[in-house]
């Protein structure tokens, strides 16, 4: 339950995502009356902190290090030629990665596109109930 101290309206979500608005005279005395329901879409739904700031930059960095495999490649073949000297030899191939990683980064249409990607497997695991890892895995056939 939520009082919006500008309007003194209530707002109270239930566990089936149905949201009950009204005024918040009524509801402390037990009435509903003038109370609406509203179904609320899931898909609309405000990002948690943890959402946001961890698992869809997660996607991002997968993503970016996919789209920047060439550099990702250059970078790797020259830490292991160089052994011990990898930070001061590969400095270019260093540049180029953080470069094209950076560019993915903060591309806003690249973050919408993770976004959403992000929201299909959540939604899909809402529905099922399994993660997208145990879902993607090959089922075990008996001979």
């Amino acid at each position: 339950m939520a009082l919006d101290p500008t309007a003194g309206w209530l707002v109270m979500v239930q566990s089936n995502n149905t949201m009950l608005i009204g005024n918040s005279d009524e509801s402390r005395h037990g009435n509903k009356i003038g109370m609406e329901s509203k179904k609320v879409d899931s898909a609309k739904q405000h990002l948690r902190h943890v959402e946001k700031d961890v698992l869809i930059p997660k996607i991002m960095r997968e993503k970016a290090r996919e789209r920047c495999s060439e550099q990702v490649e250059d970078f790797t073949k020259c830490c292991k030629d160089s052994g011990i000297l990898m930070v001061v030899k590969c400095r270019k191939e260093n540049s180029a990665l953080k470069e094209c990683l950076t560019a993915y980064y903060n591309d806003p249409t690249f973050y919408e596109e993770c976004k959403i990607e992000y929201l299909k497997e959540r939604e899909e695991f809402r529905k099922t109930g399994i993660p997208t890892k145990k879902r993607l895995q090959k089922l075990p056939t008996s001979m």
